[in-house]
């Protein structure tokens, strides 16, 4: 039996009771790569769910109890469906049956890199419309500082409610990283942050319902910057070891070595690798959500702004490499050269493309005048240029064919020893091949 808490808040106090007992009604506004693993890890959990989204195709899928998720088989949506405890819907009405929402929806950038919080905005104003009193509203999507208080909260009180006694708002950045199997939504670490502090607690209490470690921060403003500070780590540094590739390159060193010697040290060096950019939905924007954020004070964020431009320049810098290489190896030029792409999706075993570097660097190709091909297994079809471009059937004489193999992603279906076998060259900007491959001799490296 849980312990009957000693809040004097009758709505906090309901609130918490359902929660611990697994009575609430829990909805997921979102299901993407952030919402579908937490609505199954709700059910999973013992709570009813509702997950609202507006694309009809993806209701349509989840209610036949299949999953569009990586990580998330479909046997774990069948079984949650089949059993009652999930229900995929369009119709946001039903919010107003919810006592508590999560908001997973997408913040991507502007093309001049600004904020797009529209997703969040029209999200909360579902919400607004339908907010049941005593509800916990909790947002997901990662955003600048600021963003939970100064959008969420004026809008959810506009009924004349009060945070902290009327409804509950917080913030709780996701962290989810597709793919890996290591660390899921369950096991992560949650950082949660209220505009109250019975906001913070109920939040805190919510999320240990189906995790076991919460860290409970001061602010709204605080969790949105912990994750921030998570992807704006990476990216700077990513950044830097990007640029160290490109010193090696003209020093005639492998950063491949160097960086391996380095991480030999037991203290003090964390490694990094280079690669032909940043890709996903987090490294790539999240860092330009907090400059955008600090040019509003008047203030420049230089590192994350050198970082984005060393980044965001890789794929120009592949390019050059495959066309250096084809000059020198073949006294050929990029223009009408056949370039065999292997991976596009932006990270190893998984069919994410979002942002994904290896789309930019086949543009690139392709504008060069090469003729390019890709393979993945993962992705059999990608919108291209206003029409689809399949994934072409990797065969020996289709890496004979091609006058270079690119590896832009190092998938573990690969058999790289008969890729290289079968191919003219390779680039390899993923290092994929090392400790694979010994006789090098038809292998550049990033």
């Amino acid at each position: 039996m849980a312990k009957k808490s000693q809040n004097s808040n009758a709505a906090y106090n309901k609130l918490i009771d359902k929660i611990k007992n697994k009575t609430a009604n829990v909805g997921v506004v979102g299901l993407g790569y952030v919402g579908l693993p937490l609505s199954m890890e709700l059910v999973h959990a013992g709570f009813k769910v509702t997950g609202f989204d507006i694309a009809k195709s993806k209701i349509k899928l989840l209610n036949k109890g299949k999953s569009d998720i990586d990580d998330i088989p479909d046997k774990i949506v069948a079984d949650a469906v089949k059993g009652g405890k999930f229900i995929a819907t369009d119709n946001f009405k039903l919010i107003s049956k919810m006592d508590t929402i999560s908001i997973c929806v997408p913040t991507p950038l502007s093309k001049t890199k600004d904020p797009d919080v529209s997703y969040i905005l029209s999200a909360v104003n579902h919400v607004k419309a339908n907010l049941k009193k005593g509800s916990l509203v909790v947002l997901e999507s990662t955003t600048y500082p600021g963003t939970t208080e100064d959008l969420i909260l004026p809008l959810l009180s506009k009924n004349g409610q009060k945070a902290g006694h009327d409804f509950f708002l917080a913030f709780s950045p996701e962290r989810v990283d597709p793919g890996n199997v290591n660390y899921t939504t369950k096991n992560t670490p949650r950082v949660v942050g209220g505009t109250t502090p019975n906001c913070t607690k109920a939040a805190k209490i919510f999320y240990e319902q189906i995790m076991p470690n919460i860290h409970a921060v001061s602010s709204t403003q605080a969790a949105e910057m912990v994750k921030l500070l998570e992807n704006t780590f990476r990216s700077v540094n990513i950044g830097l070891v990007n640029e160290v590739a490109l010193m090696c390159d003209r020093l005639g060193l492998d950063a491949w070595e160097i960086i391996d010697a380095a991480a030999t040290k037991p203290f003090g060096f964390m490694p990094f690798y280079p690669g032909p950019g940043l890709g996903g939905h987090c490294i790539p924007i999240d860092p330009h959500y907090l400059s955008w954020k600090l040019k509003s004070l008047n203030y420049y964020a230089r590192f994350i702004e050198l970082a984005g431009d060393i980044n965001s320049s890789m794929p120009e810098w592949v390019v050059q490499r495959v066309g250096n290489t084809l000059n020198d190896r073949f006294a050929k030029a990029l223009n009408k050269s056949k370039v065999l792409v292997l991976g596009i999706a932006y990270k190893p075993d998984i069919k994410d493309v979002r942002e994904s570097p290896a789309l930019d660097v086949m543009k690139l190709l392709e504008d060069k005048g090469a003729k390019v091909v890709y393979n993945d297994p993962h992705v059999p079809k990608i919108k291209w240029q206003g029409s689809n471009k399949k994934s072409t059937k990797l065969t020996a004489s289709l890496l004979k064919k091609a006058d270079m193999t690119v590896i832009l992603t190092h998938h573990s279906a690969y058999e790289y020893q008969w890729i290289v076998d079968n191919s003219k060259v390779v680039f390899d900007t993923r290092n994929a091949t090392k400790g694979v491959i010994k006789n090098r001799k038809k292998i550049e490296v990033l």
